[in-house]
């Protein structure tokens, strides 16, 4: 039920028009002063003004100002018989969302009220639905919170940004807090995994082509930067693109235009781009494996996301949020389970909690989580590492054990197997194909 204080020092006009708004379901409250109108904003919260300009005492510009400067301030219309438009226009500079003049048709009244309304319960849906979809972020330590403090004043802009952290970190929540808390919330947020994409295919999909542009081109394709119209496109693993998808990159950051593969037409959209990597970015450059210009470009505002180590402080509330999203109390976790957490240096980052916390969950069932559910999976990592701690031991060895381990867990699945080990696809391969031969695992192993 919308609130609606109605503001006018000729209480015949007063009363009809609260008469006529609370047929319509409104709640209704009657001021027969701008003094009045003060004293009842201050006491109540309201969704909606409707206030008389022109009043002996306190005018309806200074309620009009009042009203807004109010924590949570209504809407207001002023109406009044002084029609002028440097009224009008000093009424909207202030802050008012209508305005009618004396004398007005009733229906006329109750139609832009009806609108208003209606608005603002548009506009109230919205925000449930973007603090719904918004990611809850742990930021206890001092390290997280000046990087969500970072996303935040990033998010009201279109700027250009750059997540820079380990693989598991969370960069792709915070990519898409930052997308939910700006201007283009409403917008589409479309997520492209560029190393989970074949070579060939990524340009298509990120720019688009038409039928025909290649083999396997059956039908014209939009591609993903023109699904990202007026939204945000972001771009996780952007380290691992090729140089001629840096080049069509490059040129749409510049100008926001880009040419669909096998088009002959510049298209334009208007989209922001996040993107994030667990490579150095700056050292590819060094090496001539990025373009220097797209790292610049890319680089605009940058976000270093902490690695789990480094915020110890949000160890228990994030496996707290766990257990809570499981329908399980903090009570859960037992004192040896959260002393042997916090004592991790999680090398996995907040992928290996999560992993850990399943696999504890698992273990003891009805039981609290007690330190011996939350330390085998730790305890054998380490004991296969230091068991090649011996004579002969190499990094090469250890990479190929990683390897095998990786793809026997993964059951052959070499994306599963990349993102354990946290590099991607493509480095999977090349790592694959340089132990050929060495006793390491086949490239083409299934």
């Amino acid at each position: 039920m919308t609130r609606i204080l109605v503001v006018d020092d000729e209480p015949k006009l007063g009363k009809l028009v609260a008469e006529m708004l609370e047929l319509d379901g409104h709640e209704l409250e009657r001021a027969t002063s701008g003094r009045d109108a003060l004293v009842r904003l201050a006491a109540s919260r309201f969704d909606l003004v409707v206030t008389d300009l022109r009043m002996p005492d306190v005018d309806g510009l200074a309620v009009l100002r009042a009203a807004r400067a109010l924590p949570q301030p209504p809407d207001v219309i002023v109406m009044t018989a002084y029609a002028s438009a440097e009224s009008a226009v000093e009424a909207m500079k202030a802050g008012a969302v209508d305005y009618v003049t004396k004398p007005f048709s009733m229906d006329e009244l109750r139609l832009r009220v009806r609108r208003l309304v209606s608005q603002r319960g548009a506009e109230a849906r919205e925000a449930r639905l973007v603090a719904r979809l918004t990611p809850e972020l742990v930021a206890e330590s001092p390290a997280m919170r000046a990087a969500l403090q970072a996303a935040r004043q990033v998010a009201a802009t279109d700027a250009t940004v750059l997540l820079l952290g380990e693989s598991g970190t969370g960069k792709s929540q915070l990519a898409r807090f930052i997308h939910y808390q700006g201007r283009r919330a409403a917008g589409p947020l479309v997520e492209v995994h560029c190393a989970a994409l074949p070579e060939t295919l990524l340009e298509g999909e990120l720019f688009g082509h038409e039928k025909g542009a290649f083999t396997g081109a059956i039908q014209r394709k939009a591609g993903h930067l023109a699904a990202a119209d007026r939204g945000t496109l972001f771009l996780d693993e952007i380290g691992e693109i090729t140089q001629p998808t840096q080049v069509k990159l490059l040129r749409f950051l510049q100008d926001r235009r880009f040419v669909p593969l096998g088009a002959t037409e510049e298209r334009t959209v208007d989209v922001r781009v996040v993107s994030a990597t667990n490579r150095d970015l700056a050292g590819a450059v060094a090496e001539g494996a990025f373009r220097e210009d797209l790292f610049y470009r890319l680089n605009v505002f940058a976000i270093a996301v902490p690695p789990l180590r480094d915020r110890r402080e949000d160890v228990l509330p994030l496996a707290e949020r766990f257990l809570a999203a499981r329908g399980l109390p903090p009570e859960k976790l037992g004192p040896s389970a959260r002393e042997r957490l916090v004592q991790h240096r999680w090398p996995g980052n907040v992928r290996e909690l999560e992993n850990v916390l399943e696999r504890a969950l698992i273990l003891a069932g009805e039981d609290e989580l007690r330190a011996e559910h939350v330390a085998p999976g730790t305890a054998q990592r380490a004991r296969r590492v230091g068991d090649l701690l011996v004579e002969g031991f190499s990094l090469d060895a250890l990479e190929r054990e990683l390897l095998h381990a990786a793809l026997e867990r993964a059951g052959g699945n070499k994306t599963h197997a990349a993102r354990m080990l946290g590099v991607s696809r493509r480095r999977l391969y090349s790592l694959l194909a340089s132990h050929e031969g060495e006793g390491g695992p086949e490239p083409d192993a299934p």
